[in-house]
């Protein structure tokens, strides 16, 4: 039987209310995603800008074998993106999880291995070199990092990671140091503190409370929180304000965590792992690791005042 326009209309009305009732508050409709991988190896495990009014931005990608890529740099202007693999020279880390530019040094980043190795790296063109690498300070039992930002603040300069956490039962823990470096170049830590944090969504056995961290030019701290059910998923991740980042004068580092973090975003059937404040922007570039799904990028205005 042909049903009248006016009851197809009505019935197709029917369907996107439903719809939009069931999708969470804050909620990203899926076609703001632009795929840049599409297997377990071109995920995006931290993003870094490549500068104030670029549209390109490096990502890592968290592969554990020699010759698989370590480093990749998405190109997203006008609605679309571009993807070329880097080349990397010098030791190859195992199972990178962040990186961020290193201020007043451009084309030079940090980039975290999950165990806590911090490398130091040039980057030129397509291709990546390693210039040295340390250890994180203070490592804890069983810690496995997925984030790391820094904080430039009158000549001075902080860095801030977190242990991800796992389930109800292992909060994340949140880092905070002054760092220098060495004449050669080498990170070199300061004193450390430390905040426990327990994401607000998602909240399940399995949910990583900090998979990213970003830091807005304003000091406060956006964390990304994700899920998932294997590698398949079913994946859920949220992106949230959840407190605040003051460097004095003379280098002292003070993190304040909201007593109730504000979710920004949910996002339902992605993985973030990558939260980045654009310079000069409100923006975020968020990107997730949707293993045998690949990888997909976006922005959100998350990063205003």
């Amino acid at each position: 039987m042909r049903l009248p326009l006016h009851a197809l209309k009505l019935a197709a009305a029917t369907l996107l209310l439903t719809a939009l009732a069931a999708a969470p508050a804050g909620a990203a409709p899926p076609d703001d995603w632009q795929q840049v991988g599409t297997d377990a190896r071109s995920g995006v495990s931290g993003l870094a800008s490549e500068g104030r009014g670029s549209d390109s931005a490096l990502f890592v990608n968290d592969n554990k074998r020699s010759g698989q890529p370590r480093l990749s740099r998405v190109s997203y202007a006008a609605g679309a993106v571009a993807v070329g693999r880097l080349a990397w020279n010098g030791a190859e880390p195992d199972d990178l999880e962040a990186i961020e530019a290193v201020p007043g040094t451009p084309g030079e980043y940090l980039a975290l291995a999950s165990r806590g190795i911090v490398y130091r790296i040039e980057v030129d063109g397509p291709r990546a070199t390693v210039l040295d690498y340390a250890p994180l300070p203070a490592i804890g039992q069983g810690d496995d990092y997925e984030s790391f930002a820094l904080v430039a603040r009158d000549g001075q300069l902080a860095a801030l990671w977190a242990d991800r956490g796992e389930g109800p039962g292992r909060p994340a823990t949140l880092y905070a140091a002054p760092l220098t470096f060495a004449s050669w170049g080498r990170p070199l830590f300061g004193a450390v503190t430390k905040r426990a944090y327990t994401s607000t969504y998602p909240q399940s056995d399995g949910t990583r409370h900090i998979s990213d961290i970003s830091v807005t030019d304003s000091g406060r701290i956006l964390a990304s929180s994700a899920t998932d059910a294997g590698d398949d998923g079913p994946f859920d991740s949220a992106v949230s304000d959840i407190g605040r980042v003051t460097v004095s004068a003379t280098g002292k580092v003070r993190v304040t965590l909201a007593a109730s973090p504000a979710v920004l975003g949910t996002f339902p059937g992605y993985k973030i792992e990558a939260v980045e404040c654009l310079p000069g922007s409100d923006d975020a570039l968020l990107g997730t690791d949707d293993e045998n799904h690949g990888g997909h990028v976006r922005t959100a205005p998350y990063c205003g005042a």
